[in-house]
Formats: C-alpha cells, sequence, structure tokens
C-alpha cells in the first residue's frame, strides 16, 4: 500500500520566537469567497511576492525559517487558511478549491503582482488551485515535497481505512500517522513538536479537509494541473520516490529538485539547503529580467 504524504508542523521554542526583524508588517485578515475570515502577515518588500501556504492541521508559522530568508529581498505573505492558525472555522465543506479562495481572497486584498506560490503538502493542490484563480500574475507554482506521483489514485477502501482511526481518535491517530513522516536523522524535537501541533488540530477540520484533498486528487488534480500556464516545481524529499515522467503528463513545464537526509519537513529540517533551493526557482522565473 503506498503511504500517504501530507502536511504540517510547529518550530521548536527557540525557532518560533521571531526575531525583531520578523515581525509582521501587516497582520491582517479577510473575508475568503464563503465569508470565513482569513489571517495573514506581510513581510519585507519587493516583487516577486512570495506566498507561503502551509499544510495539513498546520499554520503560517511554519514557514518561519523561510520569512527571516526571502523578506530581506522580496515580498513575503504567509497565511493561515481557514480551520488553521488564527483563521475561522465556519465553513461546511473544506474542499481544496476552498482553500485555494483563502489564498486568493488575500493576494487580492494585498494587490499583489507578480506571484511565486509556494505550497507543502496539502498545500501544494492549495496553491495549484489558487493558480487556477489568479493567472498569469503567477510566475511559478512550487510545491514542498508533494505531488509525488500524479498517476496514483486513492480507492474508496483505502480512504475509509486510512481516515477511520482519525475519525475514531483524531489525537492518537493523527499522533501515529505524524511519525511515520520522518527518516532516522531526523530531530527528536522537531519531530514532538510536530507530533503536539498536528494532533491537537480541530478533528472536524482535519478530517473534512483530507476528505477534499482524497476528493480533489481523485477528481479534480488532472483538470488543474492541465489548465495551469505557468511553470511548476517540487522541492521534495527523497525518502519516497517522485515521478516526473507522471507529472509532465499534465503539465509540461512540470520538474522538481530532491533533498536527501530530511523527511516530509523538507522546509524546517535543512531549512539552509531549501531556501538556497527556493531561492533558485524565483530567480529563474520571477527574477529581473
Amino acid at each position: 500500500m503506498k503511504s500517504l504524504r501530507f502536511p504540517s508542523i510547529i518550530l521548536t521554542a527557540a525557532l518560533a520566537v521571531l526575531s525583531c526583524d520578523q515581525q509582521p508588517e501587516s497582520p491582517a485578515s479577510v473575508l475568503s469567497s464563503d465569508g470565513v475570515p482569513i489571517h495573514y502577515e506581510v513581510h519585507g518588500s519587493g516583487e516577486p511576492a512570495v506566498v507561503f501556504v502551509h499544510g495539513w492541521s498546520c499554520d503560517r508559522t511554519y514557514w518561519d525559517q523561510q520569512v527571516s530568508y526571502f523578506s530581506e529581498r522580496y515580498t513575503v505573505v504567509t497565511i493561515d487558511l481557514a480551520g488553521h492558525g488564527e483563521s475561522g472555522t465556519e465553513r461546511e465543506v473544506w474542499s481544496i478549491g476552498a482553500f485555494g479562495q483563502d489564498v486568493a481572497a488575500v493576494v487580492e486584498e494585498l494587490g499583489l503582482g507578480e506571484i511565486v506560490l509556494v505550497g507543502h503538502s496539502m498545500g501544494g493542490p492549495v496553491v495549484v488551485e489558487a493558480a487556477r484563480f489568479l493567472g498569469d500574475r503567477v510566475k511559478v507554482v512550487v510545491g514542498a515535497d508533494n505531488f509525488n506521483d500524479v498517476s496514483w489514485r486513492y480507492t474508496q477502501e483505502f480512504t475509509e481505512s486510512w481516515l477511520r482511526p482519525l475519525i475514531e481518535d483524531f489525537e492518537v491517530g493523527t499522533s501515529d500517522f505524524v511519525r511515520t513522516m520522518f527518516v532516522a536523522t531526523s530531530d527528536s524535537v522537531l519531530i514532538e513538536n510536530i507530533v503536539d501541533d498536528m494532533s491537537a488540530a480541530p478533528p472536524n477540520v482535519g478530517v473534512g479537509a483530507l476528505e477534499g484533498l482524497f476528493g480533489w486528487w481523485n477528481e479534480e488534480q488532472a483538470d488543474a494541473l492541465r489548465e495551469l500556464r505557468m511553470p511548476i516545481r517540487l522541492i521534495n524529499s527523497d525518502y519516497s520516490p517522485t515521478n516526473v515522467d507522471a507529472g509532465r503528463e499534465y503539465a509540461s513545464s512540470f520538474n522538481a529538485v530532491l533533498m536527501s537526509g530530511v523527511g516530509h519537513f523538507v522546509m524546517m529540517e535543512d531549512p539552509v539547503t531549501f531556501n538556497r533551493l527556493l531561492e533558485e526557482i524565483v530567480e529563474e522565473f520571477a527574477g529581473p529580467s
């Protein structure tokens, strides 16, 4: 059985504290298309704007080590998707399309020009949906450890068996699942922080978002990827294979670079390498001519 790979995390206590130059310039919220308030923060200035979207049962702080790096040169926006972090929870259907509208609402509110969308795990499908709404102003879509094999489909039997432990006891089921996201050399303190954080997510949001993700992957992913006209780039861990050829069946400009010695949380386990790889992508597709 193929292992399922998703999203999220919280920094260790030391890393979670923002330095003075990281304080957001405009912590604020905007209403998504269905009226749910979406919290976001803006750091730095300059084009392009790099918009970071977290994964399942996470929040914007998972990108703290990217904020401190990229805000020195670019406008950096971090977002709490609905049901996560400080954003509202009054949503009935936790679909990937609705999450994409959360991102689009923030971008429109800020009047951003050139944009790089970066999504970790479930945030990858979310930024694909956001790019469908935002169009040509998105210069590149970047996935962080996701879209490993776009040809894969989740059977009903698989999804039911995977969701059952979360429905019965979300905290325990999530804890067990999250521990499979790491490699032998992953930092033990970071692992425990991530496990504690994700396991504390609202169960209705967590289960609903996964149901939405399974449905999107099986029924909407192919059309969504084919519709995009901007490049798609992945920064993935090599602890699980990435099928680039499958991705190119859906999107012609689809490629990946791989990181070694890290698990699913590539941007947190090795931020130096991740930031370098992401900056190369930003400069290639959205940097000065």
